[in-house]
């Protein structure tokens, strides 16, 4: 489980920062500096999911899914890096940041772990 749990986070991050490496410089913040926070939290985050606290909702950010929350200023802050990200490679690629976000969401479904929860495009959460 470990394992597979290490693998899903390494190509979590591969796919996600060589996306974000086209980042443009005049970003207030750099993408290395981005990354390097999203991985500070990582493992909070993942500790998040698996309690059951949040889930990854279908426009590509974190979202609680009880009533608990526990951790809400790494759910934001995890949530505002994303926001940073989605914009700037939406800038580069001449789209919406909201479109980013669905199609990254898209993807974080398919790597979520068995037991975590997850929202389909039609807004109905489950776990996967």
């Amino acid at each position: 489980m470990r394992n597979f749990i290490t693998k899903t986070v390494s190509t979590f991050f591969g796919v996600f920062f060589i996306t974000a490496l086209f980042i443009s410089s005049a970003a207030a913040d750099s993408s290395s500096e981005i990354k390097a926070r999203m991985d500070k939290r990582l493992s909070q985050i993942k500790v998040l999911k698996v309690k059951g606290v949040v889930g990854e909702n279908n426009k590509g950010f974190l979202e609680f899914v009880g009533g608990s929350k526990d951790g809400a200023d790494i759910v934001e802050a995890e949530n505002s890096d994303r926001a940073k990200i989605y914009a700037a490679i939406a800038k580069k690629q001449a789209t919406s940041a909201e479109l980013v976000g669905k199609h990254r969401a898209a993807k974080l479904a398919t790597l979520a772990v068995r037991g975590e929860w997850i929202q389909d495009s039609s807004g109905k959460w489950m776990k996967k």
